[in-house]
């Protein structure tokens, strides 16, 4: 009999979901699609992630099969070559209302009220604040900036935005005035404007964001994506999409907009001209059946912009997240399932060209092994990473270039310095005493520290 993990194809804890993982496919016809190169369906990706639906748990015979498909795949599609950005986060703030159940990143926006007297460990930064931590960065061989914050009531797009906002008598818009407040993050238009500095690349406004700042308006996505691209974006994170499947987002996100109202977003973000990225965080309520429905929404997104540069898995880091304080999740995935996730991605995504590894969530060792399951991508420098930590992450906030270079070399691979849009890429010698950035503005190779 083959070897197995313990049941992991079933639904976690008691949700009663309509999607179940279970189809009228074989596991064998679905990895032999996949080996062949043919777009899959849905009860393909639900086969491939479940090591088959005819049986309980990961067969892991079958498992290693699909890894094997999803790497020959990656080489295929991008070759041996590993990348990476030399980049920054730069959060403005962690004042949100919206109350997901997965996230300890935010704080509750009253706590950053005048009138709150007690301690609380939130941060909001002014846009001179932003500025600077981005031109230190910049002048130190960054040249990539993502930032993404919480909704901050005081938060608006731009000064019209903010006039309307302060004459409206809705009560459901989520706004305050700044006045009311410590610190004032002042609008969207104002925080791109500060960082759009030395020429780096501003990677910020996810779809949640975008909506944010077009409440209370009749505004389109594009009206809003075409201010913040004048404002200096340059591209947009597709994150807050957690699982395109409304009856997830309902149990861990149900404040926050649904999948629907994410594509249009993402769409219109690439109808303006802006580059995206694309996300799944998996690994908590959801199961097997829901993220293949998420992949599928995700080609279907890329088929009609070709916008998207790179996809990427987010294995649900559960420690410190009120899904696990209210006893609703009492783990992430297994290895086995974040193995599987990389390597379906890889399969089902036959648009999509880069697939990342994040080692801020597997760690570097996991990490690395996902550049074998049909990752290229290992992700960034970073310099700052606060969402994951906050959740319980212990793998560190900050990778160093020639940390970057001896690990993917001593897997065999080749070490490219990208830029965010991957189209300016270097390769790196091994050998070289000092290895630093060299693709931004101000890099010229001298280490990062």
């Amino acid at each position: 009999m083959d070897a197995f993990e313990a049941s992991a194809n079933v639904p976690r804890g008691d949700f009663e979901f309509d999607r179940r993982p279970s189809t009228d496919q074989a596991f064998e016809n679905a990895l032999a699609k996949a080996r062949a190169g043919h777009r899959l369906d849905v009860d393909d990706a639900v086969e491939l992630l479940t090591t088959g639906t005819d049986r309980e748990g990961i067969d892991l015979d079958r498992k290693e099969q699909v890894l094997e498909a999803a790497d020959r795949r990656r080489a295929e599609v991008v070759g041996e070559e590993v990348t990476f950005v030399a980049n920054l986060n730069n959060n403005v703030t962690t004042a949100c209302n919206t109350g997901c159940l997965f996230c300890n990143f935010k704080d509750r926006s009253e706590q950053f009220r005048t009138e709150y007297q007690d301690d609380h460990d939130g941060f909001t930064k002014t846009p001179d604040e932003s500025r600077d931590i981005v031109r230190d960065a910049v002048e130190r061989g960054i040249y990539e900036v993502c930032s993404v914050s919480g909704l901050h009531p005081a938060f608006a797009l731009d000064d019209e935005h903010r006039e309307i906002l302060e004459n409206s008598d809705r009560g459901d818009l989520n706004y305050r005035p700044p006045a009311e407040y410590d610190v004032d993050p002042r609008t969207y238009t104002a925080q791109l404007e500060a960082m759009d500095v030395g020429g780096v690349h501003v990677h910020s406004m996810t779809p949640e964001e975008a909506y944010h700042a077009r409440r209370g308006t009749e505004w389109s996505y594009e009206e809003v994506f075409r201010r913040l691209q004048a404002a200096g974006l340059d591209s947009v994170p597709g994150t807050a999409a957690e699982i395109l499947v409304d009856e997830v987002r309902e149990v861990i996100c149900p404040a926050k907009i649904d999948t629907g109202e994410w594509l249009e977003a993402m769409e219109a973000a690439a109808s303006v001209g802006l580059d995206t990225t694309a996300t799944i965080m998996y690994g908590h309520v959801e199961n097997e059946a829901h993220r293949a429905l998420h992949l599928d929404r995700v080609r279907e997104l890329q088929d009609r912009t070709g916008a998207i540069t790179e996809f990427v898995p987010l294995s649900f880091v559960h420690h410190d997240t009120p899904l696990a304080e209210r006893g609703m999740v009492d783990s992430g995935a297994s290895v086995h399932e974040d193995e599987l996730m990389i390597a379906v991605s890889r399969l089902y995504l036959d648009n999509v060209e880069h697939i990342q590894s994040s080692w801020v969530k597997y760690g570097d060792g996991q990490g690395l092994k996902m550049l074998s399951c049909g990752a290229n991508d290992f992700m960034g420098t970073i310099l700052s990473e606060e969402i994951t930590k906050r959740a319980g992450g212990d793998y560190g906030e900050f990778r160093s270039f020639r940390e970057y270079v001896d690990m993917i070399t001593a897997m065999g691979r080749v070490p490219v310095e990208r830029s965010t849009d991957y189209e300016t890429r270097r390769r790196i010698d091994p050998d070289a005493d000092e290895v630093g950035p060299t693709l931004g503005p101000k890099a010229d190779g001298t280490p990062l520290l």
